[in-house]
């Protein structure tokens, strides 16, 4: 993946929280953090439809706040713990803006906001 002139996004995601990594200016310059994204926790439910109903609609609100951080993406690489990231990568295929993109994922532990930034510098050079 290399291309200093395309819209390039990095993820870090786990089912709770998100840090989206993007170019200073859209599509040029160093890569920096240009969002922070929480998903809520539904409160308790009266049966376990509901639950699931609930807890679907709160992660395809979360994705949704992730990716309007991310207008007219052309490549993305998420990386994570667990597998939400195949669900987001997923999510995006079935989004009509982003089904061009071009998505790549991975799996990693928790790591801190400038070691993020290098790691995705790193993917994308």
């Amino acid at each position: 993946m290399s291309g200093k002139n395309k819209k390039q996004f990095g993820i870090w995601m786990d089912s709770h929280q998100a840090t989206i990594i993007g170019r200073e200016n859209i599509n040029s310059g160093d890569f920096v953090v240009i969002a922070n994204e929480i998903n809520p926790v539904s409160g308790g439910n009266s049966n376990e439809n509901a639950a699931n109903n609930s807890e679907r609609t709160m992660q395809d609100k979360f994705f949704k706040e992730i990716t309007t951080h991310m207008q007219n993406a052309e490549e993305l690489h998420v990386t994570g713990t667990g597998q939400v990231q195949e669900q987001f990568i997923n999510y995006l295929a079935t989004t009509p803006q982003f089904k061009n993109t071009v998505a790549n994922q991975s799996t990693s532990n928790k790591m801190g906001e400038e070691k993020l930034v290098e790691y995705i510098s790193a993917r994308f050079n």
